[in-house]
């Protein structure tokens, strides 16, 4: 099932009253699209929406997290560390402009706001969102694998000694939580697998 698509983007819209009057598609394929992005592309975002389907029914705004999902990468630049507020601004800018619900306007921004990953998350819909983009770190080993280096080919640019050393830290944070991930069906199926994926990553590094 593929979900970055015009059709579903133009239904999550409609369940929040927006009919588009630009070609917001268009402007988040070309985003996604760009040529320095390996993981955070719209396969990702795909991947994301896709899992979510079998969520939905623990959302208590869905359209709005399929927003949320369709924008939270939508601006990504390794070199800057503010790109979550820019794509939750770009979000706002957009439903703001079509005459959406300032309410659901604020809760979308609130959303994407919530996968900067720096900290544990309250609400079930930002948890939700949250425990589906952290979705890779529970994957097969293999697949798990290429998505760790696809986020090394992002920050090519680092140089390798504090590449290793920020990945670590990053990944470390991750392993120090309660849990990674705080919806239950979610934390059932993937917990035990992130882990492991974790620990072999951060060994793999402190082997370099």
């Amino acid at each position: 099932m593929k979900c970055f698509a015009r059709p579903h983007l133009a239904s999550s819209l409609a369940a929040l009253g927006v009919l588009p009057s630009r070609d917001i598609f268009a402007e988040l394929a070309d985003a996604y699209a760009a040529p320095d992005r390996h993981y955070h592309t719209a396969r990702h975002v795909d991947a994301c929406l896709e899992e979510f389907q079998h969520y939905r029914s623990l959302a208590e705004h869905p359209a709005e997290i399929e927003i949320a999902l369709w924008f939270h990468d939508a601006i990504y630049d390794t070199r800057r560390n503010d790109n979550e507020r820019l794509s939750a601004e770009w979000a706002a800018e957009f439903l703001s402009s079509e005459n959406a619900d300032p309410a659901a306007v604020a809760r979308v921004h609130a959303l994407i706001m919530s996968t900067r990953h720096d900290s544990a998350v309250d609400g079930t819909d930002a948890q939700l969102l949250v425990d589906i983009d952290l979705g890779i770190l529970g994957q097969p080993r293999l697949v798990f694998d290429d998505y760790d280096a696809a986020i090394r080919r992002e920050y090519h640019w680092v140089p390798w000694p504090r590449y290793v050393e920020s990945r670590i830290a990053v990944l470390s944070e991750f392993l120090k939580r309660p849990y990674i991930y705080a919806t239950p069906p979610l934390r059932d199926r993937l917990e035990a697998q992130a882990r492991l994926n974790l620990a072999h990553a951060i060994a793999k590094l402190e082997q370099v």
